[in-house]
């Protein structure tokens, strides 16, 4: 059982290096769907990521389509401020599983979101008009920790 990180489309590329970092800690694989605008080789990307990279499972796709066709029949999770469900409310299976997040930005787009209504999550926030939501870099590590949380910390006790 992994978990498995989905970026689709990321613009910053410290959030992206924070990230590759939470998924070598937690022995999950990082999904890179692209375009991004900037370089993994970027000095920013490598900063925030330590020297970590050479211990990241990271894949990389051109598109969302090519994702899918790659990782058909997976379980996969959406996070979007738009969607009802906690994402503590979710029981993660004891099995591989994938949770996508969007660009900065924009998020995660709605045409996706509206054909998987019944697997987008959320993670709760104040309602405040201002701040629409948390960093990228921060929503993945609550995501990757309550799945862990609930799979009592497989390997790291």
């Amino acid at each position: 059982m992994k978990i498995n990180i989905v970026l689709l489309e990321p613009q910053i590329p410290q959030n992206t290096g924070n990230i590759a970092r939470t998924c070598v800690i937690t022995n999950s694989v990082l999904h890179i769907i692209g375009p991004i605008p900037f370089s993994l080789d970027e000095k920013n990307v490598k900063r925030a990521g330590l020297d970590y990279w050479g211990l990241l499972d990271l894949k990389y796709y051109e598109s969302y389509e090519e994702f899918v066709e790659k990782n058909p029949n997976i379980n996969i999770y959406y996070a979007t401020t738009k969607a009802k469900l906690n994402h503590s409310d979710v029981i993660y299976p004891k099995e591989d599983i994938f949770i996508m997040f969007g660009k900065e930005t924009a998020g995660i787009p709605v045409n996706i979101l509206e054909k998987n209504k019944d697997k987008c999550i959320r993670i709760p926030m104040l309602n405040i008009e201002k701040a629409r939501s948390l960093n990228l870099s921060n929503s993945v590590a609550i995501g990757v920790y309550e799945v862990l949380r609930q799979w009592d910390y497989p390997g790291m006790k």
